[in-house]
């Protein structure tokens, strides 16, 4: 398969601008990320711990 020197550089060039969009998202949303993980985990604890006080 043959792809020309003008093509691979506008895949490259695609490929930097959906790395850089998709880096800015996650840096923009961090912290809300990092809540909603945290919900999640405690939301996981709340379960754990219920379902050991009720084999007590």
């Amino acid at each position: 398969m043959y792809i020309d020197p003008g093509s691979g550089g506008m895949l490259f060039q695609i490929l930097a601008v959906a790395f850089g969009v998709i880096s800015g998202a996650a840096l923009m949303f961090s912290s809300k990320i990092k809540m909603t993980i945290a919900k999640w985990r405690r939301a996981m604890r709340k379960e754990e711990n219920a379902g050991t006080e009720e084999n007590k």
